[in-house]
């Protein structure tokens, strides 16, 4: 069984608990207007290695991940767009005892039963979904990333019905994802899922902006800078649902 990868950060730590191995895979179907990460939106690119090839090489650092209680993490591009490759290489490590995370928007899911099936076996092996929620405003969400947002809410909402330990994310972009109302919704959102572990709030940054222009691409959100501490602060109060109204007057 083989994927196809873009690349490989075998000491990562911030995507999930502990030192990760972090595996970036090939092809979105979104397309974020801050993704720092474009060069991964093209399907069928990148190297093709087998599930045997990254399992030796992940074998290498288990000292260190297991030292800190750390593990591997699927990230992207959209790791489930290669779902059958994502249950063989879960399935060697789990063999091996490893913590298992995906680091996903759900912009590929589907009620579409033989993606259910998949997805049921893929999440046996599972341990933690790193989840990325846009956008709360369905408007909103089709402008930054064109797409809707109604099937990854959905996503959202299947997870937590299986019970499967999350982790929200939402990266923070100043005059499109900082709106408090907005963010607001999203808490109360939120505060429907039963899995919820953690929030992470992200902050925009301009490092992918280098990508856009290799690949002949204008970069849309040109001139907005990353938020202050404190705006990131007060999102991360709304989102964990401490919002000080006194800070916010």
């Amino acid at each position: 069984m083989k994927g196809f990868i873009h690349s490989i950060e075998s000491c990562g730590t911030v995507d999930g608990p502990g030192l990760r191995y972090v595996i970036f895979t090939q092809g979105c179907v979104l397309r974020c207007q801050y993704c720092h990460n474009a060069d991964t939106w093209e399907i069928g690119k990148g190297k093709e290695m087998t599930v045997e090839e990254i399992i030796d090489d992940v074998k290498t650092y288990l000292p260190f991940i297991n030292a800190s209680n750390g593990g591997i993490t699927v990230s992207g591009g959209e790791p489930l767009l290669q779902i059958d490759f994502l249950i063989e290489l879960f399935k060697a490590c789990k063999k091996l005892g490893i913590h298992t995370a995906i680091d996903s928007s759900g912009g590929c899911y589907t009620t579409e039963a033989s993606f259910q099936q998949k997805l049921n076996e893929l999440l046996s092996y599972t341990d933690l979904i790193l989840l990325d929620l846009k956008h709360i405003d369905e408007k909103k969400h089709r402008k930054l990333t064109g797409k809707t947002n109604k099937h990854i809410l959905q996503f959202a909402q299947f997870l937590s019905e299986k019970n499967v330990p999350v982790w929200i994310r939402h990266v923070l972009v100043p005059t499109i994802t900082d709106d408090p109302n907005d963010l607001r919704r999203l808490a109360a959102f939120i505060r429907t899922l039963k899995n919820v572990k953690k929030i992470e709030i992200l902050p925009y940054h301009k490092l992918g902006v280098y990508k856009w222009k290799a690949l002949g691409l204008k970069y849309p959100l040109e001139g907005i800078e990353p938020p202050s501490e404190e705006s990131v602060q007060m999102a991360q109060r709304i989102l964990n649902g401490t919002e000080d109204t006194v800070s916010l007057a």
